[in-house]
């Protein structure tokens, strides 16, 4: 059969990648075609647009970029035409897949969504849409099979893709690279910064980070690069601090961090599956944040403490965000031991809540079954 995924980030193109994966082990025949990144092409998929050239960050800026993202959806449905798959995947990145949802949908096409987005978080009414436009929710939140249901949508449950992303790596036992060998030499314990994955939230969010360092000598402070984004962007915001910058090697990083810095986002909740104890750090356009304030109905920001229903790890938001207090927040996670007992403690409850390792497998499988049920109903 011929799939049709489309991610608009990087987490969406390894879950994406993934799922690619296990749906070939089901379906010897599968052909791939896309919207995404790196992972997806290194999965078989034929990647039509990659996803950095789709990161409109903020309200603000989707407006600025409206031209370039009506285009992009243009240009999608005329390729989707010309594809002619049997089943459109869609993962997260809602304001394009949602259009694209409903375009497909009028054509007769299946339409599976795999990574729900945030809208038990805000614009609720968009569930009515897909509704509509989606044949099958595949959601990776325990809370959000829940919410659909209530929606008398078809849903399942799939368990966290995170799960299987770690657990693969883990089982093929990767050599350290050469320069966090380096680091991890100097016998200081490591602090991991992440800092987003788009241009604009990590020069509004890196600088930040790096001006603690001066409070932690006895600390190795190391800059996780997004793979998409050349050194240079980094080193020019980095200067002259005393700080390493590795690329493409975040989970090598987690796993031999002691304590981290997170851009809110899929990373925060790595974090936590690494078992590094963190705080939450954002802090956005002001307009775009006031206008997001308004609309978003969830009380925290990171994966982390909405799937645990509280505050486990500390969230910095907007002037919250400063140094003062991210150097505060920091000594706690870094050196305060029963901060950390509590953390991890909680990242082991977090772990359980998020269902059994094999995501991607189930989410293949439904998939699969579903298209072949229908294949079959069609014929009858």
């Amino acid at each position: 059969m011929k799939y049709y995924i489309i991610s608009g980030e990087a987490s969406g193109d390894l879950h994406a990648s993934n799922l690619v994966k296990a749906i070939r082990l089901n379906d010897s025949t599968a052909q791939f075609r896309g919207w995404g990144g790196d992972l997806m092409r290194s999965a078989g998929v034929d990647v039509v647009k990659h996803y950095e050239e789709l990161a409109f960050m903020g309200f603000l800026e989707v407006i600025a970029n409206l031209r370039t993202i009506l285009r992009n959806i243009n240009v999608c449905k005329e390729d989707i035409l010309a594809y002619q798959p049997d089943a459109l995947i869609l993962i997260d990145y809602p304001g394009f897949n949602l259009r694209i949802a409903k375009f497909a949908k009028l054509q007769g096409l299946k339409v599976y969504y795999y990574i729900s987005p945030q809208v038990w978080a805000w614009k609720q009414s968009r569930v009515h849409d897909i509704k509509r436009d989606v044949d099958k929710m595949l959601v990776i939140l325990p809370f959000e099979k829940i919410f659909y249901e209530k929606f008398a949508m078809d849903v399942d449950f799939v368990g966290h893709p995170l799960l299987d992303a770690i657990a693969e790596r883990k089982s093929t036992n990767p050599q350290l690279s050469s320069d966090l060998q380096q680091i991890i030499n100097k016998g200081k314990p490591i602090i991991a910064l992440l800092p987003g994955s788009r241009r604009q939230e990590i020069s509004v969010m890196l600088p930040l980070m790096l001006s603690v360092i001066p409070e932690f000598s006895r600390f190795s402070f190391v800059v996780a690069a997004a793979p998409s984004i050349e050194q240079s962007f980094y080193t020019g915001i980095c200067g002259s601090t005393d700080v390493s910058v590795i690329e493409g090697k975040t989970y090598e990083l987690l796993e031999n961090a002691h304590a981290a810095l997170v851009t809110s986002g899929t990373a925060t909740l790595e974090t936590a599956l690494y078992r590094v104890p963190e705080v939450v750090c954002y802090k956005g356009n002001m307009i775009s944040y006031q206008i997001a304030k308004r609309l978003i109905k969830v009380d925290y920001i990171s994966l982390v403490n909405l799937v645990l229903g509280r505050e486990s790890i500390k969230e910095l938001i907007q002037a919250e965000l400063n140094t003062t207090n991210l150097i505060k927040e920091l000594k706690k996670v870094a050196s305060d031991d029963d901060v950390r007992k509590r953390i991890l403690n909680d990242y082991d409850e977090l772990i359980t809540l998020l269902g059994n390792e094999g995501a991607s497998a189930r989410a293949a499988e439904v998939i699969i079954h579903d298209l072949q049920q229908n294949i079959t109903n069609s014929n009858k």
